[in-house]
């Protein structure tokens, strides 16, 4: 940044940067053992007083980044920061020395520092370290938002995630609770017998959901490949080739909108189990949902958009037809497709022309009416064939599919189905795509001929389910918005940028 955009304070810091190397101190630093985090000390002497700290005197080295600081003539405090949280530093210019305390003042919110020092109580009880020694590690050249207020503003919060970290602890519990999601999720999969494997992101065939997709060039092979829209096809071929069991967590990226629960770019676990099928999915999504609730939250429920949602299974079972029958005052189930097509005009919903079917009507009824209304867990089985080209035909009515999604405060958590192993059913429902996509539709699946051979040498009955990590982070930690769930969320762009002033 030139020195003409500059403000005083940054300005400033800047002089002080000199300062340090004047001082013969790398502004910049060196690496830095430590002892402890502000966690451990608060764990291992919060029960100790005041006297019992003074005939232990445990020495220890910490680090982190300087969030408060006051100065009191000869002595002063300040606040650490670290992974952990907050630790209380107090400084005597008769115990560091004169060269270290003028350091000390020289000191910015912000910078980053290692503490040597002995682990005491203050008069006022606050568990807090004596400094023995300050090192500098590094100089902080910005000015930290407002410690008492942080990053207000959401977008800024998201553009600058570095920042909202460092000021908002919230950020930071959310950070660190995501990951524990994830290995509570690996922990119950794990223990199903289930293994964890990885699937190509690029790949050259769009298929395994319906989604538009982000489409990018192969140099070496002069092709084009897709960002992957969903592992589920390389996950089927693995259980063709005798794992039985798999799972994949991993990003899925779709070229579609964006709101409060849609990134375009988003991670899900999908499982694949053989020899089982849409009930023995259904038994193994209640028990993953209910397993990671009381691994990361230490119970079965949890408060959400000013409800609670009780996760413990069984959930509630709904067929698609039954529900959109109930909401419309129809018997779906004896309806024609015309008549089916022409409830959608009562509703004022204008399907497109890949879309003039029984089944893509019943779907668009669901999702305009009955979608809202589910608040707890409940399994919506019984899709149509047209919008399930990869679920096996229901036995009883070949116009559905053995299809379940989970629903829970009126949106979609789950996706999953007693999968298709009929190759020549299987390679019809493709034909059925492409003619979709010449009437187009943009998120229909392409012709995997290798897909439709693998089926030729047998997938065994299998069930297979796909879950959204990102929706279900946010259920588990009460947030509305999938941003805030997600470390960098996508974001439209945005003039006046520093950089930008800069160029």
């Amino acid at each position: 940044m030139s020195e003409q955009h500059l403000g005083e304070q940054e300005i400033i810091r800047r002089e002080k940067l000199e300062t340090l190397r004047e001082m013969g101190i790398d502004p910049f630093g060196e690496a830095f053992d430590r002892t402890h985090r502000s966690q451990d000390i608060v764990s291992k002497f919060s029960d100790k007083t005041k006297e019992e700290l003074e005939d232990i005197h445990q020495e220890v080295i910490i680090a982190g980044r300087i969030m408060t600081k006051r100065i009191m003539g000869k002595a002063g405090f300040l606040h650490l920061q670290d992974r952990d949280g907050q630790i209380q530093v107090y400084i005597r210019k008769d115990t560091v020395g004169d060269e270290q305390f003028d350091y000390y003042k020289l000191c910015d919110l912000g910078d980053i520092i290692g503490v040597n020092g002995v682990v005491f109580r203050t008069n006022h009880g606050e568990l807090s370290v004596k400094a023995t020694k300050l090192t500098h590690l590094t100089k902080a050249l910005n000015v930290l938002p407002d410690k008492f207020h942080g990053l207000t503003d959401k977008e800024e919060r998201y553009r600058r995630r570095y920042l909202d970290l460092i000021s908002n602890e919230e950020a930071r519990n959310l950070a660190f609770f995501r990951p524990k999601v994830i290995r509570a999720i690996q922990h119950y999969l794990d223990a199903q017998g289930l293994v964890e494997v990885e699937t190509p992101i690029l790949q050259p065939i769009l298929g395994g959901a319906s989604a538009r997709p982000f489409v990018t060039h192969h140099n070496a092979l002069d092709m084009n490949f897709y960002l992957r829209i969903a592992t589920e096809l390389p996950l089927k071929r693995l259980i063709v080739g005798g794992m039985e069991g798999v799972y994949e967590i991993g990003r899925l990226f779709r070229n579609e909108g964006m709101d409060s629960t849609h990134n375009p770019e988003f991670t899900t676990v999908e499982a694949y189990v053989a020899y089982s099928d849409m009930q023995g999915m259904m038994k193994l999504t209640e028990g993953l949902i209910e397993s990671v609730a009381v691994e990361v939250l230490g119970k079965r429920e949890t408060e959400f958009h000013g409800h609670i949602i009780n996760l413990d299974g069984p959930f509630r079972r709904a067929r698609m037809v039954d529900l959109v029958s109930e909401k419309t005052g129809r018997d779906f189930l004896s309806l024609s497709t015309e008549e089916a097509l022409a409830v959608c005009k009562e509703y004022g919903l204008e399907l497109d022309k890949h879309q003039q079917s029984y089944g893509h009507a019943i779907n668009e009824l669901f999702e305009l009416l009955c979608e809202k209304d589910l608040i707890q867990p409940t399994f919506v089985y019984g899709h149509p064939v047209e919008v399930s080209p990869l679920a096996k035909m229901s036995k009883e009515d070949s116009r559905f599919t053995d299809r379940f999604e989970l629903f829970i405060n009126g949106a979609e958590y789950c996706n999953a189905f007693s999968e298709l192993n009929d190759p020549i059913d299987q390679k019809q429902r493709f034909e059925a795509q492409l003619k979709e996509k010449e009437l187009g539709n943009v998120e229909a699946n392409e012709m995997d001929i290798d897909y439709v051979e693998a089926l030729e040498y047998g997938l065994p009955p299998t069930g297979g389910l796909g879950l959204g990590i990102d929706r279900l982070i946010m259920l588990l930690s009460g947030q509305e918005s999938i941003r805030e769930v997600l470390l960098f969320p996508h974001m439209k762009h945005r003039t006046g940028t520093k950089n930008e002033e800069d160029n």
